[in-house]
């Protein structure tokens, strides 16, 4: 059935496209890291005046809060929200949007996030006497580094006066293909924390062991007695990851040093069980170096929670999208043990956090998140503003829609 909204809102899509590609490389070519987004917020701002947009910026740092309001704007407020830090990545891809910045990139997808809300927030500005209420709309920075964008603008109150009734994020998937979007009701993405350990020792002469207490073997065994923490503490049905990725034993072939640096991640989905976990690493870290002579210090710096999507906005966003796209395009996602600041959101009122896909068939490899190779299929752009429009309608139960 032909709903007279959707059709306008595809339009405008359509026709706004050209436009957001442009904006999408600009931000491609111009990335900052997370903190010193200040150039990436004045062109966000600058794009809103052009929409004549209001807006209010520095917003937790430097968060950018906009708004669009309705017929009788006090009923209903709803927020939509994209991140815009990028990584410090040295982009590797020979493109005419290719980061201008060295050593830092858009390899995350937040280029495409940001361009998609810009996209949604002129269809909705066209759009603003169709719906009643509220749209909010929250270009969030620093996602990427502790303790996260979303917190700091938390603080600042955007999630206040009013209180949203709910609020969505997107968020790229290169994997999926660009016209297709994914959701996951309930638990979808895991909480994260980082891990430090320095293993402590006494350092000499490697052919001299029994004159040294090596570090270099704490730390193994303490590695090694850590993945019981994971393998034999942990409920088998809750997803916990426990990994290490950084070790440095800065001796040389002869020489054993006095200590080690360990850094790793830890990942769940379970407060408790993420508290009684972090016990159970510092005891068994500290109680290996001990029992070999040695000593370790353990330092936990507590990240994101889990992500959660709230069921019934979760199952109204599907339905919508299968009606803006057709159910062929909206897929089921897995539950992910990755994790997003987005979470922050989902703990203080009804969320829902999909996928975008913005995978080109035509590419020989896929161009995977946080990779210096990371790129996005820009027909993509068409289906994510249009798609945030329709969901932001579709809850506000406008004049020509119901859900």
């Amino acid at each position: 059935m032909t709903n007279p909204l959707r059709e306008k809102i595809k339009a405008l899509a359509a026709e706004f496209a050209p436009g957001i590609i442009q904006i999408r490389r600009h931000l491609h070519a111009h990335p900052e890291l997370s903190e010193k987004e200040y150039n990436t917020a004045d062109f966000i701002c600058k794009t809103l005046d052009g929409y004549g947009i209001q807006y209010t910026r520095n917003v937790g740092g430097n968060g950018i809060v906009a708004k669009i309001e309705g017929r009788q704007p006090q009923t209903t407020t709803l927020a939509l929200r994209a991140d815009m830090d990028a990584l410090p990545i040295r982009e590797l891809n020979e493109c005419e949007y290719k980061s201008l910045n060295p050593g830092v990139m858009h390899a995350c997808g937040h280029d495409v996030h940001m361009a998609s809300l810009l996209g949604a927030s002129k269809i909705l500005n066209e759009l603003r006497h169709d719906f009643e209420g509220t749209i909010r709309l929250i270009f969030q920075p620093s996602e990427e580094k502790f303790p996260g964008g979303a917190l700091a603008m938390i603080e600042d109150g955007v999630l206040k006066n009013p209180v949203p009734e709910r609020i969505y994020g997107q968020h790229v998937l290169p994997t999926l293909e660009a016209g297709k979007v994914g959701f996951k009701p309930g638990r979808y993405m895991a909480s994260t924390d980082e891990v430090y350990l320095t293993v402590k020792g006494k350092g000499g002469h490697a052919a001299t062991p029994e004159l040294n207490i090596d570090p270099v073997l704490i730390a193994s065994h303490i590695i090694v007695a850590l993945q019981q923490v994971v393998s034999r503490v942990a409920s088998p049905s809750v997803p916990t990851v426990l990994s290490f990725g950084r070790v440095i034993a800065d001796g040389r072939t002869n020489i054993i040093p006095s200590e080690v640096k360990i850094d790793g991640t830890f990942r769940t989905f379970d407060e408790k069980w993420r508290a009684l976990a972090h016990e159970k690493i510092t005891a068994i870290a500290k109680g290996m170096a001990e029992s070999m002579g040695g000593s370790c210090d353990v330092f936990i710096a507590k990240g994101y929670p889990f992500l959660v999507n709230d069921d019934l906005a979760t199952a109204q966003a599907k339905a919508l999208a299968q009606e803006y796209l057709g159910a062929e395009n909206v897929v089921d996602l897995d539950q992910r043990m990755t994790a997003e600041d987005f979470a922050y959101y989902s703990h203080i009122i009804p969320a829902c956090f999909y996928r975008l896909g913005v995978k080109n068939p035509e590419w020989e490899n896929i161009r995977n998140l946080h990779s210096p190779e990371f790129d996005a299929d820009e027909r993509s752009l068409e289906t994510g503003m249009g798609l945030m429009a329709w969901l932001a309608l579709g809850t506000l139960k406008s004049n020509e829609f119901s859900a």
